[in-house]
């Protein structure tokens, strides 16, 4: 799920119940929540009861959506118009003219439990014919009528602890799901969120290892988590999170955290806190940072235009003149903001720099950093080489343990890592990052 909730341009409505075959439509938000309240109530009702209605109505729909509860489920579709499941929706159906005045002003606001920030699970029903531990369409009608305020309404039926959202962030409404596996090695605000998420489902499952490394980071305890998540959940347990096992995370989570019930437990904003905004600008902070600073120092020996920054994991001038330089060398908008495309054109840039450089080629930053974090449990050639400068470093400077250059990332070689992180007065955990790359080997060449 995104990291805080917005408004989705557009929703798509599966046009029967979640198993049956039938259509899906995509609509704009605002027709969406005008076509379910023409359908859900009656214009001429009293208006703090027509908002009262909407507002639980745009609740429940954003509900549905950031929990990603039918993708989460397999389905192709955001919502469904069963109004056994979901709200009624009927395609090029009536909208009344106040209905629409009404969602036209306040289609961006929705209700929260108080501390939370996701869209209360704000079920509903006529309140006559049908009842729910909701609110009562009906009923709403004759609160209204006794004076009731919308949000008196609200908080008659969903409790005192609610409060309105207001004017929240329109945005795009693309599936969590990153669109590549994030493994072993894998670093960034993803891998962030579902460490967080891991450790949430194994108070329900404790079978599953707590991650103590809450970093973003892949590392090893993290592998071992999600193997032993998928073997619970019967999925293939290789220790990636791909599509199906993101989407399983996501599903099992909302589960345990009642996400989408009445009575949920909420998800509060620090689960949900960045270790770095998303685009990176100036301010930003993290490993994204780092790894782009990393990258961006790389090409400047290749691109003399480009400045040559330090890395710092964070986000200042010197990196925004890199990044409006890189813009500018690759065609794209020049604004020096590293959003998606530009993260991942200049990571692209890297990899196919580093593709051709010839097996003997020393540059003058030593070797190249291999494009991951290494973490404990890894093995190979790029283990192999860190350990000889660690090993190196460790004989000029006694506060970093000892290594033996084996290839691979045994206990020694984290508890070297974790000394040079502490020298160094950056995060202390355990993995060989484009920092730790440089500084090794920068260290150990002086010497």
């Amino acid at each position: 799920m995104p990291p805080v909730p917005v408004i989705p341009q557009t929703v798509r409505v599966h046009l029967g119940r979640p198993d049956e075959y039938a259509e899906n439509v995509t609509v704009s938000f605002t027709e969406y929540i005008k076509n379910v309240a023409s359908n859900e109530i009656y214009p001429n009702w009293p208006e703090e009861a027509l908002r009262a209605n909407i507002l639980a109505q745009i609740t429940f729909a954003l509900n549905r959506i950031y929990t990603e509860y039918y993708p989460s489920r397999g389905y192709d579709f955001d919502i469904t118009s069963d109004t056994q499941y979901d709200q009624a929706f009927v395609p090029n159906g009536q909208i009344f003219e106040n209905i629409s005045a009404i969602v036209d002003e306040i289609f961006n606001n929705y209700i929260v439990r108080s501390g939370s920030i996701v869209p209360l699970y704000a079920q509903f029903c006529d309140g006559v014919y049908t009842q729910c531990s909701g609110l009562s369409q009906w009923g709403s009608v004759d609160l209204a009528n006794q004076g009731y305020t919308a949000m008196d309404i609200l908080r008659y039926y969903f409790g005192d602890n609610i409060e309105i959202v207001y004017d929240a962030p329109v945005g795009g409404n693309t599936q969590s799901y990153p669109g590549t596996p994030l493994r072993r090695g894998s670093f960034g605000d993803d891998v962030l969120v579902i460490k967080r998420e891991l450790n949430r489902i194994a108070r329900n499952y404790p079978a599953i290892p707590r991650i103590q490394s809450l970093t973003g980071v892949y590392d090893l305890e993290t592998e071992e988590a999600v193997k032993e998540f998928q073997r619970i959940f019967n999925l293939d347990p290789d220790g990636v999170v791909g599509k199906a096992t993101w989407y399983k995370i996501k599903q099992v989570y909302a589960s345990v955290k009642r996400l989408s019930e009445i009575t949920s437990e909420g998800l509060t904003i620090s689960e949900v806190e960045r270790r770095y905004t998303r685009p990176l600008e100036v301010g930003s902070r993290g490993v994204d940072v780092e790894a782009i600073q990393y990258y961006l120092a790389f090409l400047g020996y290749f691109y003399p235009e480009l400045p040559p920054i330090p890395i710092t994991g964070y986000f200042g001038e010197l990196t925004r003149d890199a990044v409006y330089t890189f813009q500018t060398l690759y065609g794209l908008t020049v604004n020096g903001i590293v959003d998606e495309q530009t993260f991942r054109e200049i990571e692209d840039a890297y990899k196919e720099a580093v593709s051709q450089l010839p097996p003997d080629y020393q540059s003058a930053i030593g070797e190249p950093y291999p494009g991951r974090f290494l973490v404990f449990g890894d093995s190979g050639d790029s283990v192999r080489i860190i350990q000889e400068y660690l090993s190196r470093l460790s004989q000029i400077n006694p506060q970093i343990p000892a290594v033996q250059v084996t290839g691979t990332f045994d206990e020694a070689t984290r508890d070297a890592v974790y000394a040079l992180q502490s020298q160094l007065g950056i995060e202390q955990n355990g993995a060989i990052g484009p920092v730790e790359w440089s500084e090794i080997i920068t260290m150990a060449s002086e010497f």
